[in-house]
């Protein structure tokens, strides 16, 4: 399905996902001024399209995966779990209909995979591609429509070790590449693709414990992803912070009997980005700190910045809850819950998917019920493919 990019028919996706990127470029990050104070506590980024779930597994668990046992796609969750992989190799596809409801031809495809060197080593690959379909552009209704396909990716290299046989640690590079903007002239000014260099740091624990009388294995995992340059989208020189996140989780799997087996996962998660600031119709902070700052300053900052206080510092934090039994290692049911304030963002849904796993290969499927009523994200689908390959 084709857009018509007019005043009138504007489509709200399209909308969703270049305001960040290109109008607030060309302004401070994420803000906006109504009546003297901020509109919207919400904290805005550059390339939005890295912190969306690729896979169907742990989008079931409530998008819980910093700390749960490691598969084909811990590149994006936890790089350093790849150190844990039982198999020595596997590849994974995943794909999503993205906004389907409001955009037919929007979607999220993610390939991963990974090689053991030995048994304390491990490489990872990974590519993450996020087209936002095709956009008619024409200046007027009898034009003759030129097309254009925004896109967005990312190419991740990862390597993983362990340390002795219960810690491991972790780090992926990043290519990230963003052509959302077609080279028009806005404001006066040139957009341009936007590309950065970003990197992941990553520790991961497991152990086999006894817990109610069980036997048991404990997971935790804590990741620091998309550490990097800036992003800009026009020749200016306005940067956005990427999305810099601090991700931490903790699971537990009980081993029932030979062929039942129950787990549990909980992550948070915080942005480590400035805060938008307060300002008054002059445009002078009145609370809050100057985004316009250094990465490693906006990172260290992130924790203390907020002009609402520690209270909304707390409002920054989102949690996502999972589980997901197995029965006879071949067939999975999941659900989860993610939360996020409604001031930050307000991502409030139930999540439900199910695996199958048949010799070499594993089909995961999930699924998303949103709480807020006409919510752009209700029904989202996602599938992935597993294969293990020796």
């Amino acid at each position: 399905m084709f857009r018509k990019i007019k005043s009138e028919l504007v489509i709200p996706a399209f909308i969703l996902f270049l305001l960040p990127c290109i109008v607030s470029a060309q302004t401070e990050t994420g803000e906006s001024v109504i009546s003297g104070s901020s509109s919207s506590e919400r904290i805005e980024t550059g390339v939005p399209f890295l912190t969306i779930s690729p896979d169907a597994r742990s989008s079931a668990i409530g998008e819980a995966g910093a700390a749960t046992m490691p598969d084909a796609n811990s590149t994006y969750w936890n790089p350093s779990k790849l150190a844990f992989a039982e198999d020595s190799s596997g590849v994974s596809f995943s794909y999503s209909p993205w906004l389907r409801h409001l955009v037919s031809d929007m979607y999220l495809a993610y390939l991963s995979g990974f090689y053991k060197l030995d048994n304390r080593n491990t490489l990872g690959v990974s590519l993450r591609y996020f087209s936002i379909g095709d956009i008619e552009l024409r200046e007027g209704p009898d034009d003759v429509p030129g097309i254009y396909s925004p896109n967005e990716f990312a190419i991740d290299g990862t390597f993983a070790r362990k340390f002795g046989d219960r810690f491991s640690i972790g780090t992926s590079l990043r290519f990230i590449y963003s052509n959302i903007a077609n080279s028009q002239v806005a404001q006066g000014e040139q957009s341009e693709a936007g590309t950065a260099l970003a990197a992941d740091v990553s520790f991961f624990y497991k152990n086999e414990i006894m817990f109610l009388g069980k036997e048991s294995r404990l997971g935790l995992g804590i990741n620091i992803s998309n550490i990097g340059n800036k992003i800009s989208y026009a020749n200016s020189g306005s940067k956005l912070f990427l999305p810099t996140n601090l991700k931490m989780g903790v699971s537990t799997t009980f081993l029932f009997d030979q062929v039942s087996e129950l787990s549990f996962a909980m992550d948070v998660n915080k942005l480590l980005v400035p805060s938008a600031p307060q300002r008054d119709q002059a445009g002078n902070i009145i609370k809050g700190k100057d985004p316009d700052r250094s990465v490693p300053a906006g990172i260290f900052g992130s924790f203390s910045d907020a002009p609402g206080g520690f209270s909304e510092e707390l409002k920054e934090i989102s949690y996502s809850f999972g589980v997901e039994y197995w029965y006879n290692h071949q067939f999975a049911l999941r659900t989860g819950y993610v939360y996020e304030n409604p001031d930050k963002g307000d991502r409030r849904y139930l999540t439900l998917g199910a695996g199958l796993r048949y010799n070499k290969f594993n089909l995961d499927m999930s699924y998303l019920i949103a709480s807020q009523q006409k919510s752009p994200v209700a029904n989202t689908l996602r599938f992935t493919l597993t294969f293990k390959i020796k």
